[in-house]
């Protein structure tokens, strides 16, 4: 079988679009601040295959790989992720009023969450420009991924995570052998700390967007909706914001399925969700801000949205005002009532994360946001047995 082949040709800051050297290891662009983009030459990738040929490919991320960044077969690692189900949710459908809602399920992914999609690409491309030791700060279940893709790959990591943070995290980063360091803070100190020993020992950085791959892992979420809704991408896409990688990387996805003829310009509207205990996002959106302030005194249930200040605001924001979409704060009791409500009629027990969509979701539509005939779309970015 031929070797798919990757289109990369340099990365580039959105920001001030200066180019970056794809084949050295990069961070981001330290003029603008600005997490760097992989660029493709997206004419050769639509030449080199067809949309129908990439179904029919071997299941799982690494069927897109001309318009990923790891050139050689040899460092795509794999267990297992992507191509996670696409449920109709046909009862908690009825009960909002909404003839066509779907939840996009990351809990099936290794680790059960969506963080496998961009720490496999992270480490894989890591591991190909010549890394063998990652650090990474975060909130739980990045570090598990971390820890699972550095197992896999024969390479060492270090993970910094709030004290705090849930003990399933904690004890899939110890038994996967990577090293653990608990943080008495947020995932803001546990940053600082990261940043430091990284530059000490010369480990690569993976938090999120300081380096260029983890949103490409992250992209491929919106090149699977685009195929499972036949190339006509949906209405309104409902998605919990802490970082933001997965905005940004579905945003870019359908720009480059626009730009390879896959798909017309017709986008869905984007909804970031975040908790009331920490939504910098939704605030600098509902004061039509470039630029999201850090939020103060930040608390939330949801582990994984506690995240004060998103290194990628620019891109985030900018993503929910080209789409038309919104942001929405909801409380941890909202989040607890849509969990067990997710989980009572449509059988999913969802992350804290995942359930917020659903909060979000059901006050988008008493405010009329949403028309019935909309087709919409709630990503749970995972499992509920993680915070137990």
């Amino acid at each position: 079988m031929m070797e798919l082949e990757s289109t990369l040709t340099h990365l580039e800051c959105p920001e001030c679009h200066k180019t970056f050297d794809a084949d050295r290891p990069q961070t981001f662009c330290k003029a603008c601040r600005s997490p760097l983009l992989a660029r493709y030459d997206l004419e050769v990738a639509a030449r080199r295959v067809r949309k129908d040929e990439v179904a029919s490919r071997r299941r799982g991320l690494w069927r897109w790989a001309e318009i990923l960044p790891v050139r050689s077969a040899a460092f795509r690692l794999t267990l297992g992720e992507g191509d996670t189900p696409l449920l109709p949710a046909p009862r908690l459908g009825q009960r909002l009023g909404l003839e066509h809602l779907y939840i996009k399920d990351e809990s099936a992914n290794p680790t059960a969450t969506f963080k496998a999609r961009g720490l496999v690409m992270a480490v894989s491309k890591g591991m190909e420009l010549g890394m063998s030791a990652f650090v990474i700060p975060t909130a739980g279940n990045a570090g598990g991924a971390l820890a699972a893709y550095a197992a896999r790959a024969g390479a060492e990591a270090h993970v910094y995570m709030p004290q705090d943070a849930p003990h399933a995290n904690q004890r899939e980063v110890e038994i996967a052998g990577a090293h653990l360091h608990l943080v008495d803070g947020l995932i803001s100190d546990a940053a600082r700390l990261a940043a430091a020993e990284a530059k000490a020992h010369g480990w690569f950085d993976v938090s999120t967007f300081k380096e260029p791959y983890r949103v490409e892992g992250k992209k491929t979420m919106g090149l699977e909706l685009a195929e499972a809704f036949d190339w006509n991408l949906p209405d309104v896409i409902v998605y919990p914001t802490g970082g933001g990688t997965g905005l940004v990387g579905m945003w870019k996805a359908f720009a480059e399925l626009e730009a390879m003829g896959w798909i017309d310009s017709r986008r869905p509207r984007l909804v970031s969700v975040q908790a009331a205990g920490c939504a910098p996002i939704v605030r600098a959106f509902q004061e039509g801000a470039a630029r999201a302030k850090p939020w103060e005194n930040a608390h939330t249930l949801a582990s994984g949205l506690r995240v004060p200040a998103a290194f990628a605001d620019r891109l985030i924001l900018r993503a929910l005002y080209e789409s038309g979409g919104t942001a929405v704060a909801v409380s941890d009791e909202e989040i607890v009532d849509a969990q067990r409500e997710l989980a009572h009629s449509e059988g999913i027990f969802a992350a804290p994360e995942g359930a917020a969509t659903l909060a979000g979701l059901k006050r988008l539509c008493r405010e009329g946001w949403i028309s019935p005939e909309a087709r919409v779309v709630l990503f749970n970015t995972g499992s509920g047995l993680k915070y137990l």
